[in-house]
């Protein structure tokens, strides 16, 4: 995230995210399917995406470059 800009919503996402692991770093698939993970992170980028552009095409191409990276 930092390399795209970013870095500063890193810092608010990160304590949104830490429920779905354990205290040693392991997800806690036994709580959360995965699959709903997946869902609720892309929901996430998508709001940071709004926020930073503000339009459809920046929050497609933002979603787009996150799935070729990172999935």
């Amino acid at each position: 995230m930092r390399q795209l800009g970013l870095g500063r919503q890193f810092r608010r996402l990160a304590p949104q995210l830490d429920w779905a692991f354990r205290a040693d770093g392991v997800f806690a698939h036994d709580c959360l399917r995965f699959v709903d993970f997946v869902d609720d992170v892309e929901e996430l980028l998508e709001e940071v995406a709004w926020q930073e552009w503000g339009n459809k095409e920046a929050v497609d191409g933002f979603e787009e470059y996150i799935l070729q990276h990172y999935s």
